[in-house]
């Protein structure tokens, strides 16, 4: 490892092996090969080997891809010509030049019925699935009880209950494969946390992780199928995105909780799955160690929150949906 070098470099020179500034960079150089050393070993023992792929006959599934996020993705693996099928409500508004491989499908994904006949299209154009990112989510940003039953039934069937369908009409296939798969969960650090006037998404995106979960212990447990072995599962759990779905979403803290940007968000999620690797995903730095606030006492807690503003960031955000819908003709939620 290149930590190596310094110590090796400071020999070559004459330095004493005894020497306070080589001892020292020793020591270092050798903690951190030892903390890559521990790394490897516990990806290892989780998630075993890494997948190999073979993008020839590789077909990723994005839904959500209309924008966002998922249009990122669908761009990245797009030009470097990578079969693609985007699943959304709404078409996409994009140059095709340099994406041939990339479909668009109108679905549903809140509905398993609609989930099924993509399956069917997608196979008869680009192939069997081998990659699923599933990505559709919508905002509501109303508190409790303001929530219409329509807007508690619509969050979660596209929130948490798509999954289920995306999963339940893609995974037999991808179990069935030796080469197996890669399944993708994108949730949000908020289904860690809860925040106010997100009761809705937050229980849902907490659902996913929960579910996510549960599918890895699964997928561990049994060996029948013949890709059962090989599938690779990366769970995602940003903080805010500057995305359209949180757009008029006060940023609590720049400094507790900057804001993600979804490009960055997107070359690491591409980045695992293209080194067919398992994993989590977490970012900005906060995210990843948020379960660490659980263990502090319930008053410290409070204190957290109100320095970071979680519960503050919502304010405003009804009035700029409605703005946002009457300049645009009401064109309906968005699924990305």
């Amino acid at each position: 490892m290149a930590t190596w070098l310094i110590p090796l470099c400071q020999r070559s020179i004459g330095a004493p092996g005894d020497s306070i500034q080589v001892l020292s960079t020793t020591f270092y150089a050798s903690l951190i090969t030892a903390l890559w050393l521990f790394g490897f070993l516990d990806r290892k023992i989780a998630y075993g080997q890494p997948r190999e792929l073979d993008w020839e006959n590789e077909v990723v599934v994005i839904t959500g891809g209309a924008g966002g996020l998922g249009k990122i993705m669908a761009e990245m693996y797009g030009m470097r010509g990578v079969s693609v099928a985007l699943l959304d409500v709404r078409e996409p508004e994009w140059e095709s030049e340099g994406m041939a491989g990339v479909k668009f499908y109108r679905c549903d994904v809140g509905k398993r019925t609609d989930a099924e006949k993509a399956k069917g299209q997608i196979e008869k154009d680009l192939g069997p699935v081998t990659i699923l990112i599933n990505n559709a989510g919508i905002v509501n940003g109303k508190p409790l009880l303001q929530l219409s039953d329509e807007d508690i039934q619509r969050n979660f069937n596209i929130n948490l209950l798509s999954h289920f369908h995306t999963l339940r009409t893609f995974l037999p296939s991808m179990l069935a494969s030796e080469t197996g798969g890669t399944i993708v969960t994108v949730a949000s650090v908020l289904g860690k946390l809860g925040a106010s006037s997100l009761s809705d998404y937050t229980s849902a995106k907490a659902g996913l992780i929960a579910m996510h979960n549960s599918l890895l212990a699964e997928l561990k447990s049994t060996s029948a199928p013949a890709g059962a072995q090989k599938i690779r599962t990366i769970l995602v759990t940003p903080g805010q995105l500057s995305t359209p779905l949180f757009a008029g979403v006060k940023t609590p803290s720049s400094f507790f909780g900057p804001v993600v940007e979804p490009v960055e968000l997107a070359k690491e999620i591409v980045r695992m799955v293209d080194a067919g690797e398992s994993g989590n995903i977490s970012m900005p730095l906060y995210a990843r160690w948020i379960e660490w606030l659980h263990v502090l006492p319930a008053g410290l807690q409070r204190v957290a929150r109100q320095m970071a503003g979680i519960d503050d960031a919502m304010e405003g955000f009804g009035m700029h949906r409605n703005a946002a819908k009457l300049g645009d003709g009401v064109k309906g939620e968005k699924q990305s």
